[in-house]
């Protein structure tokens, strides 16, 4: 169900953050609530980060230029910068294609991994903790709908924020759905749907995803900042 009030938490987690293209529909869509996706600063955006998606899938430098994963990498952090919203520190690699709504709207942890053909519907706030690696094909879907029909007609949508807590390891082909956050130290097995929010240190696994286990708690690690944030 949508929300009937601005999110004021989400609202200043989103001030921290670049490439926001910020107006009511904007904070409307942040919040949970109902809102409009065509108006033109959400348009706008969502054309923005299509181009950028292509440039991003389409670029690999020549072996001529003395190009290794070192390069590839520093040069696609760059990209990575123009449309996300934060990434903390220098170490993230994200193989292509890499699909994302917004863009601004992503928030990376420190050492991310993503494996080939990430999908992430940022229209609510996703939050990716530090250490997270994600297998082949994993989509996190933070926009919804409503399942009655007329608002569908309309095009109103809302969305939910999506956590996933540090330490994750989510498997190939598995799906986010909106609204879910996940612990820290936990494992979901490929192919899972997560519907509903894991708690930490846990392994689930199943559509909808199941606890089958829990795992040993580290402790955290230092947090680490980059200067380029």
């Amino acid at each position: 169900m949508a929300a009937s009030e601005k999110n004021e938490e989400q609202l200043t987690t989103a001030k921290t953050l670049n490439n926001v293209p910020w107006c009511e529909q904007y904070e409307r869509m942040i919040s949970g609530m109902l809102y409009n996706s065509w108006v033109p600063e959400l348009a706008s955006t969502r054309f923005k980060a299509r181009a950028w998606c292509h440039r991003y899938n389409s670029y690999f430098p020549s072996s001529l230029e003395g190009a290794n994963f070192s390069t590839l990498q520093a040069a696609r952090l760059i990209m990575l910068r123009e449309i996300l919203g934060s990434i903390n520190g220098d170490d993230v690699f994200i193989e292509p294609p890499f699909t994302v709504d917004y863009g601004c709207n992503v928030r990376l942890g420190a050492r991310f991994y993503a494996n080939f053909n990430l999908t992430i519907l940022d229209c609510g706030l996703v939050t990716i903790g530090d250490r997270v690696m994600l297998g082949p094909n994993v989509s996190i879907l933070a926009a919804t709908h409503e399942t009655e029909v007329q608002s569908r007609r309309d095009e109103i949508e809302y969305a939910k924020p999506v956590v996933i807590g540090n330490d994750c390891w989510i498997g190939g082909h598995v799906v986010i759905l909106p609204g879910v956050e996940i612990g820290d130290g936990c494992t979901i097995a490929a192919g899972s749907v997560v519907s509903r929010s894991i708690p930490a240190w846990s392994v689930a696994m199943g559509a909808p995803a199941k606890v089958v286990k829990k795992v040993t708690p580290v402790e955290d690690m230092p947090r680490t900042t980059s200067s380029m944030e």
